[in-house]
């Protein structure tokens, strides 16, 4: 006999799940009870949304869906922004969820709350389990369908007593049938000619790389795909890591990379946008931060859309060559067909374009100057390191100057989300122990997640944060500035602590920098600490996000 509870520890011991990221509660203690006698690692967070980060940052440097649980009622809802944010970005999760037992659903009792219906809109799937005897196929389906077509969250809520109930026997399937689910992987073979042949036509394309890129693993053959034809490139914010971007590095037998496009990217990527004639858009939806009036590129330009998700293709901006399919089945039969250095003039030309380009920000003695520290921070980071970045103007500040190599940079894109960084670094280090992770944080991003400092503590995990503290919510106070007059309403973080003092309370070593010779040296330090380490750079408020 086996209760509903081991049945859910047995399937995700079959999927393969060594950690899993959670807050317990008395309609989820059955699960962990059954959970306690497993081999499966069990992270203990302060705060459940930060479960839901943490799963999201593992599953990006993992490869594979990444697992969070919680209680019902306010647990349940507390990991709604975490799963939204994963939504948004594409990362695959599988959520677990306690709800109360069957018969009092719909009575309002104590911590209940309809998790499945709350999270509808920004799941792929979500199940409320009503027989413990229907785990299995359940589960099967929702690590499936994270993993598959279009990663993301699917939400799993089981009723206390279906954790309770037993069945006689346990078998765990050996694959999903779905009926009515089938995402579409190859792309079609004649939109792939026709993609070709535009593209032969073509004198001054553009590759516009998405975050689809980066969730497919595409990056070999993105960069083989660019190699033969010498098409210049640029990235989303989300697709930044595909394309390594040292500019000493570019031209000739490696690729043109621009940089990031955008309101907050740079104007070499914009500038080629611009004047394209044609545009690969890879597995990217191009909101409004990518390019602000798409129809306009679209009207210039010829559009090839690739993205796994049929629902992505022209939702922001018009395609004439639309094909679904998976990235990197797609560009390598398109690279197949493709022409060889289609148009070598025009790389040339774009180069120019970005070592042109001068860097904003240069070292201070009174204040450390964010743009320049980062890009000292990046030459001092491992090639293959990881950086994380909250939302705000650090986000922007890191992913305009940090310089990615062989790593990753992993932010809340779509979403937004404050306080991501540093749970979303705790989930990347259990990933790839071996990998140095560094997170960026503004301070008002930090106090959002810095309970999670007694999380890595727990954990001993090596985490290193930069809090860039200008006492300011930077990038609201910005658009003040900007739009309202100078007006500045709800931006000043007054009664922020001493960010080191409280580091050093959670026992986690912590420095703080007041200009950038300091912060340099102390950089240096972090980095080489073996244990993990908050650098607390001092930042002018007015510092510009670009």
């Amino acid at each position: 006999m086996n209760s509903g509870a081991q049945i859910m520890v047995k399937c995700l011991e079959a999927e393969g799940v060594e950690i899993a990221f959670g807050y317990p509660g008395a309609a989820i203690c059955p699960f962990y009870d059954a959970l306690y006698r497993s081999k499966i690692r069990h992270v203990l967070v302060r705060t459940e949304q930060n479960a839901a980060h943490m799963a999201s940052g593992y599953a990006r440097m993992a490869g594979k869906p990444g697992v969070c649980i919680a209680t019902s009622g306010p647990g349940a809802t507390n990991l709604i922004t975490g799963i939204a944010t994963a939504y948004m970005d594409s990362i695959p999760l599988v959520a677990i969820t306690g709800q109360v037992n069957l018969e009092q659903l719909g009575r309002d009792v104590f911590q209940e709350a309809d998790i499945t219906g709350a999270c509808h809109s920004f799941t792929k799937h979500s199940y409320l389990v009503k027989s413990a005897g229907e785990l299995p196929r359940v589960i099967k389906e929702a690590f499936h369908i994270a993993a598959t077509g279009r990663p993301g969250p699917v939400l799993i809520d089981v009723p206390q007593d279906v954790q309770e109930q037993t069945v006689e026997s346990f078998s765990y399937p050996e694959r999903a049938e779905i009926r009515g689910y089938k995402p579409n992987t190859s792309g079609h073979p004649l939109q792939i000619k026709r993609a070709a042949q535009a593209l032969e036509r073509a004198r001054r394309p553009v590759i516009i790389c998405g975050g689809g890129v980066v969730s497919a693993g595409a990056r070999e053959e993105m960069m083989a795909f660019s190699r033969k034809t010498g098409i210049p490139a640029v990235a989303t914010m989300m697709g930044l890591g595909v394309f390594p971007g040292q500019p000493q590095f570019m031209g000739k037998k490696n690729p043109v990379y621009l940089g990031m496009i955008g309101r907050y990217g740079r104007s070499c990527a914009n500038r080629a946008v611009k004047e394209a004639d044609l545009i690969l858009l890879c597995g990217a939806r191009v909101g409004d931060r990518a390019i602000a009036v798409p129809h306009q590129i679209a009207e210039q330009a010829q559009v090839i859309h690739i993205d796994i998700d049929p629902a992505e293709i022209g939702k922001n901006m018009g395609v004439d060559v639309p094909i679904v399919g998976d990235i990197r089945q797609v560009l390598a039969a398109l690279t197949e067909q493709a022409p060889a250095q289609c148009c070598p003039q025009w790389a040339q030309q774009a180069l120019g374009y970005r070592l042109a380009a001068v860097e904003r920000g240069e070292d201070r003695e009174d204040r450390v100057e964010p743009r320049s520290f980062l890009r000292e921070l990046s030459r001092l980071m491992e090639d293959d390191a990881v950086l994380t970045a909250d939302p705000g103007q650090g986000q922007i500040w890191a992913a305009r100057h940090h310089t990615l190599r062989q790593g990753r940079f992993l932010t809340s894109g779509g979403l937004g989300t404050m306080g991501y960084a540093l749970p979303a670094a705790l989930g990347a280090k259990l990933a790839s122990p071996k990998s140095q992770v560094v997170a960026v944080c503004g301070d008002g991003a930090f106090q959002m997640s810095l309970c999670e400092l007694a999380t890595i503590r727990a954990v001993n995990a090596a985490i290193k944060v930069v809090v860039l503290d200008n006492r300011r919510l930077g990038m609201v106070r910005e658009l003040q500035n900007q739009r309202y007059a100078c007006r500045h309403m709800a931006t000043h973080m007054d009664g922020n602590p001493d960010f080191v003092a409280l580091c050093q309370a959670y026992g986690i070593p912590a420095a703080r920098a007041e200009n950038n010779a300091q912060a340099s040296a102390l950089a240096r330090e972090m980095l080489r600490s073996p244990s993990a380490y908050v650098l607390v750079c001092r930042v002018d408020p007015d510092t510009p996000s670009i």
